[in-house]
């Protein structure tokens, strides 16, 4: 059995390393409100496991990049720590247009803390950040074990982060990680509260969140950078 996952492990990583290959990669990190400290890290973290895995990464905190005809040039778009109202309503239209003729999306962390005024944003990202308590240790459950962005990780997995609570939740998500409150102080979602989740999108894309990334130290723990490298690869169809 363990030979058989490990011949599997080698044959999705294969396969996702040619899927991805050449593809493109928009990080965008415009804030008009917090500005997290993590996003330079955050960065070049995405841009080291693009040269490892072969897809290509731009960055850029200027909205005026989001043009029609500009995102044409991408697969997917993450928004990383961006909070605020971060685009006009004509890059609003190039971003509804990049989603409906299949491009995929990844909000990392305060990605949920962005464009409150656009509903259409908010069912997209899959939620809204509403608070959070103090950093702190938690419980994370594994939902979906067998999701490859979320594999790799033990059933119950313990870290320190930001935890958010939400609000307007997309029942369409599918839940991938949930986080337990009775191992931290301030959780305000109840038992079901997920921290990482996907939706297939009507453009044929997807779009993909998860909650971790407040902090530097984030994106030097391997499980997470694994969890965000697999997040890129599944949204670009692997």
């Amino acid at each position: 059995m363990k030979s058989l996952k490990i011949l599997i492990a080698i044959l999705f990583f294969n396969f996702s390393f040619t899927y991805a290959q050449g593809k493109n990669v928009l990080v965008f990190h415009k804030t008009e409100g917090f500005y997290h400290e993590s996003i330079p890290k955050g960065i070049k973290t995405i841009q080291e496991l693009g040269k490892e895995h072969s897809f290509n990464v731009e960055e850029t905190k200027d909205s005026e990049n989001f043009t029609k005809n500009n995102l044409k040039e991408y697969s997917l778009v993450i928004f990383l720590n961006t909070t605020g109202d971060v685009l006009d309503l004509q890059q609003q239209n190039a971003l509804e247009d990049f989603i409906n003729n299949g491009g995929s999306y990844f909000g990392i962390h305060a990605a949920t803390d962005t464009e409150y005024d656009w509903a259409w944003y908010g069912k997209l990202a899959g939620a809204y950040f509403n608070s959070h308590p103090k950093i702190a240790k938690a419980e994370i459950t594994v939902t979906a074990p067998e999701h490859p962005t979320v594999a790799h990780l033990p059933k119950t997995w313990i870290r320190e982060d930001e935890w958010y609570n939400f609000k307007n939740i997309n029942p369409e998500i599918t839940v991938l990680l949930n986080l337990e409150e009775r191992t931290y102080q301030g959780g305000e979602n109840g038992e079901d509260h997920p921290i990482a989740w996907y939706r297939k999108l009507d453009g044929g894309g997807i779009s993909i969140y998860t909650a971790g990334g407040h902090t530097d130290e984030a994106y030097d723990e391997p499980e997470f950078r694994e969890h965000i490298l697999q997040s890129i690869l599944f949204a670009l169809g692997a």
